[in-house]
Formats: structure tokens, C-alpha cells, sequence
């Protein structure tokens, strides 16, 4: 990947002085059109190009391949299903088994053995491309394999016994008395499937992966706050009996029925529910006598080799973890430089760490730690994105039609929860997409950051990104659930600069907080390659990064115990999204008064996700058909 640094930290810096786009979150405003493709667009050159060429039978053929080999994956999975909206196997969990996942690399080698035997130059220019990613997904999943044991199932970010609960609650919609009982029979079902999740865990501990010490207090105090409250013991409702009773209370059936369900629920809450629970807490503070310290990959058998794995897979590029390192170190730097910039604005006499820290204490930029604090919170962020979306036409052709809602993470899970996050839609258009705001502390949301923030994880961040792959109707079903990081998360960064473009971030202080985001995101190139690559500890990984940004110390505690648990997810942010601005500039400067902002951003999303080498291929692709032959120069 041909990263650019200093021409590109100039390009960032320009944009950032006349206005640049944000990132949309993963959250439920996911509701654009997909509009028709204007003459000149990205959608309309690849249709009039891919009419000309290739041999009907065999693309149809190829695509049915594609939908055949996704199918196969979705048949597997029942908690995937009930993401799409289906209610097929609406009583079920996902197989977790060892068994399963041998069987599930079986199939991925038949697969990719069937893809191979195609003939790319019989396909059309979009049918070749999605070839060529689907081999390249079914290789690195089977390469993966050898890694199956390098992973956390239960951590604070992502957990099996978690995150059977965010699927009832979030996507486990009771719309009849069958889906009532279907509901039931996945709280009967947990045992069973919790018992797979203690095997797995068993079996990486005798392969010498066990998570860190500081992971189990919270992943403990998860479970036990699943069954806190009615029908476990006196209080309010548990988070599980009042989703199912405001579900069931919704349905037109009798007042009869509606009770027999609730019986039953209850019922399966304590007799299920909660000796599953108590016994995977029994087995974790079991394990938690045997963690350690020892925070990186490195600890892991061919620990290197596994992160370099997981740095190829996040980044799509062959950047080794030297390489990313020193990309932070000098983006750091230069984010610093224009900060400085920003408190000269606002008269700030000091150093920048004591800017650092004025902004990380002064009331001024957080709302109390109250009822009316957080609900202001999320009405502003609303107001933000609903803004942002009066705007769009000037920046985008395509929009998503999926709704985008903002609400706050769960009481259950806000403890150990990341600070913000998007759920996509559903892809029938059932549930919206889903900003979550974590207002647990809001003395870790500080308001200079809301701006950047709903622009990530929002509009024109996750949600359209994301809602727009899934509405393509051009692409096989495998491109429209799937996803590259360094291209769904660079996006996401990149969104947070173009509102910039047009007028937003007017208060130096939000842009402040625009920049502490991009700023957390370098600073996540040196500690994730530091932790994992270095063998920093967690204590050194976390005094790097509260003398680096702005962010409070709990912030920073739960940002860093988030990269140890993610080997080289992290990295993606940043890397993606210098890709996309090296991709732009590059095209300003061929096309000059031909480049429109709209066209480029359709190259960039009418394609849904790809590889970051890829994406660069179709940006060249665009730029030469609108210079008329003329390519970019390198």
C-alpha cells in the first residue's frame, strides 16, 4: 500500500482548514435512497462497461454460485438469520463446537475449490471483482484457521454470554405468538449452548490463551447483572423479563395467552437462564486464578506471526507492525501542530498538555451525570445527524434508505461497552440502523466530541456506508453482509473530516474535538503495534495514550483493555482512511475542474466494501474514464 505520508498529512491538514466529511456510525439512520445513477456516475460507467463484455450464461451462473455459497452460510447460522429479519430457526443458537468448525472449513475449501474453476475473463468488469473477493475472503478464512484458538469468546467488548442477550433484545422481534415461543425456547436453549461456550474456553486455556486478568471483573459482573431482578429475586424486572414482557404485552392475543407466556418465560428465566449463567461465572473465576498480566498477542503460541495475521486481515495491506508504528508516531505529531493551531484560536496560554487537560476537566464540556444529562445528550446527537442529513445532496449521489436512531447502550452491558458503536438495519427494513451513545460516565462523553461522533457512527458515517452495501441490488449477497475494517472504519474517520468541507465544526472547540478523534485514532497505531509487537504493558500502553490525547483517564483505561482484547482491529481507522484522502487528492489533481465530490464519493460507496488496493483500482478506474484515458499519476 502506497502511503503517501508527508504529501498526505499536507492533504489532511488542507482539508481540515477548508472543511472535510465525517464518519458515519453503524447506527439506524440508514435511510437513503439508493438514487437513480446520475449520467456520469460511478454506477452508471460500470453498467454502460459491463454491458459490452462477458458471457451471460457464465455470469449468471457465477452469481448463482454466489448467492448458493452464501446461503450455505447463512443456513448455518440461526443468530444470523434473525439478524437478516428471518424466522427461520428463530428457536435456535449458532453451533460454537469445534465440530462445527471443522466442518465449516471443509465447506470453505469445496467452495473456494468450485470458484476457482471459473473462467474470470468469461465474467462482466462487477461479476470479475466479485469473484476476485470471494477467493480472496474463502483464503484468508481458511488461513484463519490455524488461529481458531488465538480469540477472546468472552471478553468486555464482544461475548457469547452477552451478546445472546443484545440479539433477543435488539433483533428478536415478537411479532406473533410463535415468535413468543420462539423466544422462550432460546432462554431454554441457554445451557446447552453456554456448555459449548466453557469448552471453548477450556480448550484455548490448554493452548495457552486465557484473557488477560483485568477482562474478568467486568465479563463477571455482565452475567450476574443479566439475572439481577424479577423473576431472579426481589427489584425491578430483569433487563431479559422486561424486554420479553413489553414484547408480548404489544401482540394482539388474549389477556389469557399473553400470561401463559409470561409463566413460561419466567419459568425459563430460573430454571434455564440462571443456573446457565452461574455456571459459566463458576467456571471464569476458576479461570481468572490462572490469568496473567501478559497483555499482547505476543504471549500467544507464534504470537507474531498471529498478529501480523490479524494486521493483513484488519488493514488489507501487507504494512508490517514497524511500519504501522512509525505511521502513528508521525501522525501524532502532526495532529499535535494543529491543535496548537486551535488554542492559539481560542487564547489558551500553556502547553498542549495542559490544554489536554483543561478540556478533559473543565464543566463547561460535559453535561451532569443525571437523567435530563444524558437524555440532552442524545437529543442533541439526533439534532446533529438530522442536520447533517439537510446537507447531503451536495456531497453524495447514492443514499441509503434504511432510518438511523440514536439511543443509549443498555444499562446491562454500558459498564463494559465501547464509548459508541453502530447496528445496522434490517435488511426487510423492520428495525432501523442504531447509533449507541455509552452515557454511562458522560464525563467520558465530552460535548466537543458529539459533532465528530454522530458524523462516525451516523451520517455520513457507519449507517450510510453500511445501509447503502446492503441496498445495493447489483452485488451478491456475500458483498452486502460482509466487510473489510480498513474500509467500513475509513470510512467512518473520513466522515468525520468532509462536514467540515461545508461549513460544520463552526465552534473551535468541536473542532478540537474533531481532531482529538483523528488524533485517538494515530495514537492507536503506536499502542495496539506497542502492546501486541513491543510487549508494552497495559500501564505503559495506557500513560502513552493519556500524555498523547486529550481523552480522560477512563477513556483511555477502557480504550487500551480494548486493543489488548482485538489484536489489530484498531489499526484499521486510520490506515483506511489515509487511503481514501491519498485516493481523493490523487484525483483532484488528474481531473481538476472535472472532479466533483458527489462522483467520487459514489466510486467510493457504490461499490460496497473492498480491500483498500481495491478500492484504489476503481478510484484509478473512474479518474481514467473521466480524463478521458488519462490515468493518475503515481
Amino acid at each position: 500500500m502506497k502511503l503517501k505520508i508527508t504529501l498526505l498529512a499536507a492533504a489532511i491538514s488542507t482539508l481540515a482548514m477548508t472543511g472535510c466529511e465525517r464518519e458515519v456510525p453503524e447506527t439506524d439512520k440508514q435511510q437513503s435512497q439508493v438514487a437513480s445513477a446520475e449520467t456520469g456516475s460511478a454506477a452508471a460507467l460500470e453498467a454502460a462497461n459491463d454491458t459490452l463484455s462477458g458471457n451471460p450464461e457464465v455470469i449468471a451462473s457465477t452469481n448463482q454460485l454466489f448467492e448458493d455459497q452464501f446461503q450455505t452460510r447463512v443456513s448455518r447460522s440461526p443468530e444470523f438469520k434473525t439478524f437478516l429479519g428471518m424466522k427461520e430457526d428463530y428457536d435456535k443458537w449458532d453451533d460454537i463446537s469445534p465440530k462445527f468448525a471443522k466442518e465449516t472449513l471443509e465447506i470453505n475449501k469445496r467452495q473456494l475449490e468450485a470458484l476457482k474453476k471459473i473462467d474470470p475473463e468469461q465474467l462482466d468488469n462487477a461479476t470479475r471483482l466479485s469473484l476476485r473477493l470471494a477467493i480472496r475472503n474463502l483464503e484468508q478464512e481458511i488461513e484463519g484457521y490455524q488461529w481458531r484458538l488465538h480469540t477472546y469468546p468472552v471478553n468486555q467488548m464482544y461475548a457469547v454470554h452477552t451478546g445472546v442477550a443484545s440479539l433477543l433484545i435488539n433483533q428478536h422481534r415478537i411479532d406473533s405468538l410463535p415468535d413468543a415461543e420462539a423466544y422462550v425456547a432460546r432462554l431454554q436453549g441457554l445451557p446447552a449452548h453456554f456448555d459449548q461456550l466453557v469448552e471453548n474456553l477450556k480448550e484455548r486455556a490448554d493452548a495457552g490463551v486465557t484473557v488477560p486478568a483485568f477482562v474478568f471483573p467486568y465479563v463477571i459482573s455482565d452475567g450476574e447483572n443479566l439475572v439481577t431482578g424479577a423473576p431472579f429475586g426481589d427489584g425491578k424486572d430483569s433487563t431479559l423479563f422486561a424486554d420479553f414482557k413489553g414484547k408480548v404485552d404489544k401482540l394482539s392475543i388474549s389477556s389469557e395467552q399473553k400470561a401463559e407466556l409470561i409463566q413460561q418465560a419466567k419459568l425459563a428465566l430460573q430454571e434455564q437462564v440462571k443456573p446457565a449463567y452461574e455456571k459459566l461465572n463458576n467456571y471464569l473465576r476458576e479461570l481468572e486464578k490462572t490469568a496473567t498480566t501478559n497483555d499482547g498477542a505476543w504471549k500467544f503460541p507464534d504470537g507474531d506471526a498471529y498478529y501480523q495475521h490479524r494486521l493483513n486481515v484488519y488493514t488489507t495491506t501487507d504494512m508490517t507492525a514497524e511500519q504501522i508504528h512509525q505511521v502513528g508516531l508521525s501522525e501524532v505529531a502532526r495532529i499535535h501542530d494543529e491543535m496548537r493551531e486551535i488554542m492559539q484560536k481560542v487564547k489558551f496560554e500553556g502547553s498542549l498538555q495542559e490544554f489536554f487537560e483543561f478540556m478533559r476537566t473543565d464543566k463547561q464540556f460535559y453535561y451532569p451525570e443525571t437523567d435530563e444529562g444524558k437524555q440532552r445528550y442524545l437529543n442533541e446527537a439526533t439534532a446533529i445527524i438530522d442536520t447533517m442529513k439537510g446537507r447531503l445532496d451536495e456531497l453524495f449521489i447514492t443514499k441509503p434508505k434504511a432510518d438511523l436512531v440514536v439511543k443509549a447502550v443498555e444499562p446491562f452491558r454500558e459498564k463494559s461497552a465501547g464509548k459508541a458503536f453502530y447496528q445496522r438495519p434490517a435488511p426487510d427494513g423492520s428495525r432501523p440502523g442504531i447509533y449507541y451513545a455509552n452515557l454511562y460516565r458522560m464525563s467520558s462523553m465530552p460535548t466537543y466530541q458529539m459533532e465528530a461522533l454522530a458524523y462516525h457512527e451516523g451520517i455520513p458515517g457507519h449507517h450510510m456506508q453500511l445501509s447503502i452495501m446492503q441496498e445495493l441490488e447489483s452485488v451478491p449477497s456475500f458483498r452486502k453482509f460482509g466487510g473489510y475494517t480498513a474500509y467500513t472504519e475509513g470510512w467512518g474517520l473520513y466522515s468525520e473530516l468532509v462536514p467540515k468541507e461545508i461549513g460544520f465544526y463552526q465552534d473551535p472547540y468541536s473542532d478540537f474535538g474533531r481532531l482529538a478523534m483523528e488524533l485517538w485514532r494515530a495514537c492507536r497505531l503506536v499502542v495496539d503495534t506497542g502492546i501486541h509487537r513491543k510487549k508494552w504493558t497495559r500501564e505503559q500502553a495506557i500513560d502513552w495514550l493519556a500524555e498523547n490525547s486529550p481523552n480522560p483517564q477512563g477513556d483511555v483505561v477502557k480504550a487500551i483493555e480494548r486493543y489488548i482484547v482485538m489484536p489489530g482491529q484498531a489499526t484499521a481507522y486510520k490506515i483506511g482512511m489515509m487511503k481514501i484522502v491519498e485516493l481523493r487528492e490523487n484525483a483532484k489533481q488528474a481531473l481538476g475542474d472535472q472532479f466533483d465530490i458527489r462522483k467520487f464519493h459514489d466510486v467510493v460507496l457504490a461499490n460496497g466494501a473492498v480491500p483498500l488496493n481495491v478500492l484504489e483500482e476503481l478510484v484509478n478506474e473512474w479518474v481514467e474514464e473521466t480524463n478521458g484515458g488519462a490515468g493518475v499519476a503515481n
